[in-house]
């Protein structure tokens, strides 16, 4: 089955491929055509997660799934949440989100940087919307270590592999317990449920 995922990670896809196995071909919007920057203006992570999967689906007339993650730390009273990806400007990478991350939470205790990702996918299948969610909790490091991961993954430590963080176990281990890992799997399962129901094919 062709279905197109939202996004232009590459780490995000890959996961995603690897969770989904060999039944799902993934298309991303840029394999399609579709090159502009999709819309992130909710202020919740459903509200964005439904924004970009609705801009694909308007324009592609394909079944679709768009995510949208957050991580919310407790000492910051909740942030980033759903600026996570902008946390540090709208032209930011993510070595500045964490650096400023950091930045913000010097000189609080480990102990005290409790924290968590959430993960909501939104799929799109023949015009239907579904909703699948997952969490995982952790806290912050107080250096970043690792290279194996992306976005945050260097300074996460989920609470199953501490002390290591996400982007020291790797993702395959990572996507054991991930929050995206989650969600996808729920995606999976969900797309296994509704395998009889009418689809929309994207275009080869």
């Amino acid at each position: 089955m062709k279905i197109v995922f939202a996004t232009g990670n590459r780490g995000k896809l890959a996961e995603a491929a690897e969770i989904l196995g060999p039944g799902y071909e993934l298309l991303t919007p840029r394999d399609l055509g579709l090159t502009e920057d999709i819309p992130e203006t909710g202020m919740t992570l459903r509200e964005n997660s439904i924004q970009k999967a609705r801009y694909i689906y308007d324009r592609l007339g394909c079944d679709c799934f768009a995510d949208d993650t957050g991580l919310e730390v407790d000492a910051l009273d909740g942030a980033p949440g759903v600026f996570s990806a902008r946390y540090a400007g709208p032209e930011c990478d993510f070595k500045a989100n964490v650096a400023k991350l950091l930045r913000e939470l010097e000189g609080v205790p480990y102990e005290k940087r409790t924290a968590r990702f959430k993960c909501v996918v939104t799929l799109i299948l023949g015009g239907r919307m579904h909703f699948f969610e997952g969490r995982c909790e952790g806290h912050i490091a107080l250096q970043p270590a690792g290279d194996l991961g992306f976005g945050y993954d260097p300074v996460f430590i989920a609470d199953q592999f501490a002390p290591l963080t996400f982007a020291q176990v790797g993702p395959d281990q990572k996507n054991t317990v991930s929050h995206r890992g989650q969600s996808l799997r729920a995606l999976s399962a969900g797309l296994s449920a509704l395998s009889g129901a009418p689809s929309a094919d994207c275009p080869t």
